[in-house]
């Protein structure tokens, strides 16, 4: 049972490895690895301060984004609009033109008609009073025959015009 016993010696010299080993540790290999485990530290928290900087930036382009299309929105229904006054303005300047015009060729078609009228009237006047000479030429030819009535007729005629 020595083998499974150990011994005082040993037991104090491995105490003594034991503590000379984590001094030599503490100040060889604790302090640079606790140094790497703070830069670590240190630079996760940097990259995680980064990407909450990246993530309001993300935030503020996409506010910035959607103003930029509410403005091109407002834009194009302000343009919309202008385009449709245009329309509707020259549709009613077209639609008031064009009344202009039918109105002036109405007016041209009364004054034709009004002067075709008075053509035939003039027409039909200059008609009516060849038609009367011949009828009254026919009459005296007939009812004048002779000199004597002639003469008689004659003078009647020239009692009752009124010389100027």
């Amino acid at each position: 049972m020595d083998l499974v016993t150990p011994g005082i010696g040993l037991i104090f010299w491995a105490t003594i490895t034991f503590i000379l080993l984590l001094l030599l540790l503490r100040k060889f290999a604790w302090k640079p690895i606790l140094n790497a485990v703070k830069a670590r530290e240190k630079s996760i928290e940097e990259a995680l301060k980064s990407a909450e900087k990246a993530k309001e930036q993300m935030v503020q382009l996409q506010s910035d984004n959607q103003k930029i299309i509410n403005e091109a929105k407002l834009e194009r229904d302000r343009l919309m609009k202008e385009a449709r006054e245009v329309k509707d303005k020259i549709i009613s300047e077209a639609k008031e033109q064009a009344n202009i015009e039918a109105k002036k060729l109405m007016e041209i078609a009364k004054q034709n008609i009004e002067n075709e009228k008075s053509a035939a009237i003039v027409e039909i006047k200059n008609l009516v009073s060849n038609l009367s000479i011949e009828i009254a030429e026919k009459i005296l030819r007939k009812e004048l025959k002779g000199d004597d009535k002639q003469k008689e007729l004659i003078e009647k005629l020239l009692k009752e015009a009124k010389f100027n």
